[in-house]
């Protein structure tokens, strides 16, 4: 059980930012976490460690414009079930469960979690500067959680994925709103 919750927060990490929670599981493991991972395990550390670098700078600072903030959707949109898939593989790495199973897992919730940040960015057109902020610490959060708490992270996970349920009824009830008020106008 904690290591399904080690994944499903290590994995959220990877829904909200995808090089941040790269670049801390290769900083906390000295790069040696990588090598477990099978993507991950051809590539020089050192290579990885400076490209997860390079493309975190980037999603720190290009997420606090507009612009930024929808060019990196695009990328993190088509990248994040991958890497949600390789957090839940280099999370739970001594689970019984299988492998494929834990990446499955992983890369939806990413996606999920990806989908309902894009979502949001085009209901509200652009992300405000708080809710950015509040997206990178929680990366950080659970990823650190995904490690040394897995409780706290999963629970934090379950709220997330409770807030993109809810995010989808919301979008739901507006669409049919729009909708009847569209009809109504052509009456």
């Amino acid at each position: 059980m904690i290591d399904i919750l080690a994944t499903l927060s290590a994995s959220a990490a990877a829904g909200i930012r995808i090089g941040i929670p790269l670049l801390i599981i290769g900083l906390l493991h000295g790069g040696q976490l990588w090598s477990k991972v099978p993507l991950l395990a051809h590539i020089s550390p050192s290579v990885l460690l400076g490209f997860f670098s390079i493309w975190s700078l980037l999603e720190l600072f290009a997420s606090k414009k507009r612009l930024g903030q929808r060019v990196l959707q695009i990328f993190e949109l088509l990248l994040s079930p991958i890497v949600g898939a390789i957090m839940g593989l280099a999370v739970s790495s001594t689970t019984s469960a299988p492998n494929w199973l834990m990446a499955c897992i992983g890369g939806l919730l990413a996606l999920v979690f990806q989908l309902v940040q894009v979502g949001w960015f085009y209901r509200l057109r652009g992300l405000p500067l708080w809710a950015v902020f509040l997206q990178d610490f929680l990366c950080v959060v659970l990823v650190l959680f995904a490690f040394n708490a897995p409780w706290p992270g999963g629970l934090i996970t379950f709220v997330l994925l409770w807030f993109a349920i809810h995010s989808a009824k919301q979008w739901y009830d507006w669409y049919w709103q729009y909708r009847r008020q569209r009809s109504k106008a052509r009456s």
